[in-house]
């Protein structure tokens, strides 16, 4: 599982700078904490919905997405310190420590929640994190084959993967990717420790993958995907085609997604 999202990783990085990202809003770096960190926000009537990158991500991957909502409501999309122009920090990278920074870079934007959080893969994980720990300050969750809380357990653990894996991972993370990925299973500890969402939209992203690949890797993946909706009574969880990488592969779903939980935003006002 841990490979197959590397291997997308890497597709998502090479999709982004093929597809180019002329479509994104202008980037801008601010200050926060004499640290610089860079982002794009966009104002609008209604709600900010805030987008959360995956392991190693950038902001740019949502450069097919993030256009279009921002024809709708306010937008807000940033590089997490060590990525991109955002500088790096000496906190720890688990998702208690980024979700309180990006609450923190949120507020020094004057962008008011409640905020529609959308979050890809990792970074899935954290935005399940800042709902749990400040749901006063979330409307709607959209999870776009987010990493489970327990990925990294049983069968996903590190110590059960091949040394080809396990080698491949070493070589290709590094930096930042791999400080949140070693801290990956307290971030999800981190998760679990708090009380599900309850109250708000929650849309949830799967990815259906190769339906035909039974291997124990593929079918840990499945069973995590469906039992991430678990954690989250009457979330909606819709099985997307196609890999890992819905942002680039299928940006309408994710699009969809949100425009849908937008309009429940509103039906509830």
């Amino acid at each position: 599982m841990l490979f197959r999202i590397l291997l997308a990783t890497l597709a998502m990085a090479l999709l982004a700078a093929l597809s180019g990202c002329a479509s994104l809003p202008a980037a801008q770096t601010t200050q926060l904490a004499e640290r610089e960190i860079e982002l794009v926000a966009q104002m609008a009537e209604g709600p900010v919905v805030v987008f959360e990158n995956g392991l190693g991500g950038r902001m740019e991957w949502w450069s097919k997405v993030l256009p279009r909502i921002a024809e709708e409501t306010a937008v807000f999309a940033y590089n997490r310190p060590g990525y991109g122009n955002s500088s790096p920090v000496q906190t720890p990278r688990d998702g208690q420590s980024i979700v309180d920074e990006l609450r923190q870079l949120l507020q020094s934007q004057g962008l008011q929640p409640p905020y529609v959080l959308v979050g890809h893969s990792l970074g899935g994980l954290y935005m399940q994190l800042f709902a749990r720990k400040y749901p006063q300050d979330v409307a709607a969750l959209v999870l776009v084959d987010s990493t489970h809380p327990q990925q990294l357990e049983g069968a996903g653990a590190l110590e059960n993967q091949s040394l080809f894996v396990r080698s491949a991972l070493k070589l290709l993370i590094t930096g930042t990717a791999r400080q949140e990925l070693e801290l990956l299973k307290r971030s999800g500890e981190q998760v679990l420790g708090l009380p599900t969402v309850t109250g708000i939209p929650v849309f949830i992203l799967s990815a259906k993958a190769d339906p035909s690949d039974n291997s124990e890797a593929a079918q840990f993946a499945r069973q995590k995907r469906a039992e991430l909706a678990t954690l989250y009574p009457g979330a909606r969880q819709i099985w997307v085609e196609g890999g890992h990488a819905i942002p680039i592969e299928n940006p309408d779903a994710v699009i969809a997604a949100i425009q849908a939980a937008l309009a429940l935003i509103r039906e509830r006002r």
